[in-house]
């Protein structure tokens, strides 16, 4: 049986980077905080968990004073840094770059005049992403609540085509659904109203599409690790499955049954921006050995 890892698969650069600062605070000695899992992953957050790294969530951070945490690469709403500074709390911040201009351009946005609260509220601020995911939490953030969030492609039918529409992605959402909304707000605007949308989906992200669709074709049985809370991970994950129904979704080795592999004669292993290379590694070994 021969068993191949995605080259492609693995850590993002935000997300590599966030846990390098982790681990250059953690190898100092220093007791460091992270506001929220690091990454998507359950082994990966276990294994810096066990270096020290502290996960808390936002009502345990207003507890907290003089100490140090990390935000991790989804980003975080500006009530985040003025709560660490009241409370004295040094702030590591490990945002994605990609995430930091998404938050910079839509903030620019609600401050423009047409979208000032000076104004008539002639325009909707939309993102296409997640409820409730960190990164959206952020943008929203951005907007002082006022971002309208729709997270799939039937939702855009509930705008408002007669406003102005400024359209923004969460940076890992699906490209191609992203350019369905596009077409259909194009075809629903009011003459009248103006429409903008921006491309702010990650290439890095959305490159992997057709890379994890080319790979997941050459083999017979596809293994896709992944921790079930990452957002990409279901979007990477359901385009494997629509190219190799033989695809499932793992968290780690313990997760293999043997019985998929009944008369298969190729494995792949493959996973989302959250998933460590070495946790694809132990599922190849669990595989050999079976």
């Amino acid at each position: 049986m021969i068993v191949e890892i995605d080259n492609g698969s693995g850590f993002c650069f935000g997300v590599t980077t966030a846990i390098q600062k982790a681990e250059e605070e953690l190898a100092k000695g220093t007791k460091l905080y992270c506001l929220g899992d690091i990454v998507h992953n359950g082994m990966e957050c276990d294994r810096l968990r066990q270096m020290g790294l502290i996960t808390i969530n936002h009502d345990e951070m207003q507890q907290l004073h003089d100490v140090k945490v990390l935000l991790r690469a989804h980003g975080e709403p500006p009530a985040t840094y003025e709560l660490a500074r009241r409370n004295n709390i040094e702030i590591i911040d490990a945002t994605c770059p990609v995430v930091l201009q998404l938050q910079k351009r839509i903030k620019k946005q609600y401050l423009s005049p047409d979208t000032s609260d000076l104004l008539p509220p002639t325009s909707q601020i939309v993102i296409f992403g997640k409820n409730g995911h960190a990164e959206v939490l952020g943008l929203v953030g951005q907007t002082e609540g006022k971002a309208i969030v729709i997270e799939q492609f039937e939702d855009v039918k509930q705008l408002d085509f007669s406003r102005d529409i400024y359209l923004y992605s969460q940076t890992t959402k699906s490209l191609d659904e992203f350019h369905r909304i596009i077409e259909y707000i194009q075809q629903h605007i009011s003459p009248e109203a103006t429409f903008k949308s921006f491309d702010t989906i990650c290439r890095s992200v959305a490159n992997r599409m057709p890379n994890i669709s080319s790979f997941a074709t050459r083999h017979d049985l596809i293994l896709f690790v992944c921790g079930r809370k990452s957002s990409n991970g279901k979007v990477l994950f359901n385009e494997c499955l629509r190219v190799n129904p033989n695809t499932h979704l793992i968290e780690g080795p313990e997760e293999i049954d043997p019985t998929w592999l009944n008369g298969i004669q190729t494995v792949g292993i493959c996973g989302a921006t959250s998933t460590p290379k070495w946790l694809m590694e132990q599922c190849r070994d669990a595989l050999l050995k079976m």
